[in-house]
């Protein structure tokens, strides 16, 4: 800590600002820094959920993704910074009431939850974030697309392997805080798509699982008649499947326990 932090901290305690000299002191504990993009190339590959105008085969336009979730001290620094964010000011309209109900307080977190994954946020907060980085969320397909990698192979979906321990994680409870964000990099040099938390993607409300297929053509929405459309593609992705009924049950307005997010940016020279 140098001189400045030192005297500033000082002087807001002899004035008996309490709050400021927490502030102060949150923000010396969890600097923020500026976060990772990955380049990610783009290209074709083959989608387990086909759209009404994409039955199987997708392109993926270059883009940058965020390395790691989102972490608490991340949406912390965001939610001081955007006031309407925090917790005892957001509108209902755009988080429910366990909204960030997880941190100590409505501006501050433990030590632990420094490096963990920011839960229990909103799409809607999610999205907001992700702006304030001149970014967004993931389709469902840029990400898909990202997380079909293992550490050496863009593509593992074919390893039964790796399948396994995905399927693995995903068949878990989710009891507790997540862990730390930094797990080994995919192909990509992108981490903790698995085995951390499920994530918030752009288009989650288009992603409809209907037991009826007389339903198929409605052009507004990503159709799929559960294990049915499975089995025309990819019926092992069994974890696939859970992930898209995890999020094609939630509102925008939805908080859990183990739903984070991460942000993506168009390639510029791709973007109109």
């Amino acid at each position: 800590m140098n001189f400045f932090d030192s005297s500033v901290k000082r002087a807001a305690s002899r004035r008996g600002h309490r709050l400021a000299a927490g502030m102060i002191a949150l923000a010396l504990a969890f600097p923020v820094v500026a976060a990772e993009y990955i380049a990610i190339p783009g290209g074709a590959y083959q989608s387990v959920l086909p759209t009404a105008d994409t039955p199987l085969d997708v392109i993926i336009k270059p883009m940058s993704m965020r390395a790691e979730p989102v972490t608490n001290a991340e949406f912390l620094a965001f939610v001081r910074s955007h006031p309407q964010w925090r917790r005892d000011k957001v509108a209902g309209v755009f988080a429910e009431s366990r909204y960030l109900d997880h941190w100590m307080g409505d501006q501050s977190i433990s030590d632990a939850q420094a490096r963990q994954p920011i839960v229990k946020v909103s799409w809607f907060a999610a999205q907001a974030y992700c702006e304030s980085e001149d970014a967004r969320l993931p389709s469902w397909h840029e990400w898909e697309y990202v997380a079909a990698a293992d550490e050496t192979h863009r593509d593992a979906r074919n390893d039964p392997a790796w399948r396994n321990r995905i399927l693995g994680w995903y068949s878990k409870t989710s009891n507790g805080d997540p862990e730390w964000v930094g797990g080994a990099p995919n192909a990509y040099g992108v981490r903790d798509l698995h085995g951390l938390v499920w994530e918030w993607v752009d288009d989650f409300n288009a992603l409809f699982v209907s037991a009826d297929n007389r339903n198929q053509g409605d052009p507004d929405l990503l159709k799929f008649c559960g294990a049915g459309a499975l089995s025309m593609q990819d019926r092992d992705n069994y974890a696939v499947l859970m992930r898209i009924a995890m999020l094609s049950s939630l509102k925008g307005a939805d908080v859990t326990g183990n739903v984070g997010f991460r942000c993506v940016r168009p390639d510029q020279e791709t973007t109109p």
